[in-house]
């Protein structure tokens, strides 16, 4: 299943406290709201918080693995 579709399956407000209460950064909280949830590109957010694509997409990619790893 491809991630939009199982970000689909839940409310936003079910997500934002999924997020708030398995990603412990708060950076990474943020980052993980405008991609996951506003629906922004890796590279619009690395732009944002001023970093590589590379950098953010490995960010992304482990908080990613840290929320799902939680879902039922």
């Amino acid at each position: 299943m491809r991630h939009r579709e199982i970000i689909n399956e839940k409310s936003r407000s079910e997500w934002l406290s999924l997020i708030k209460e398995w990603i412990h950064n708060e950076e990474d909280r943020r980052i993980l709201e405008r991609y996951l949830l506003d629906g922004l590109s890796v590279e619009a957010v690395a732009e944002e918080y001023n970093l590589s694509t590379v950098r953010m997409q490995t960010r992304i990619s482990k908080a990613k693995t840290q929320l799902f790893r939680h879902l039922r």
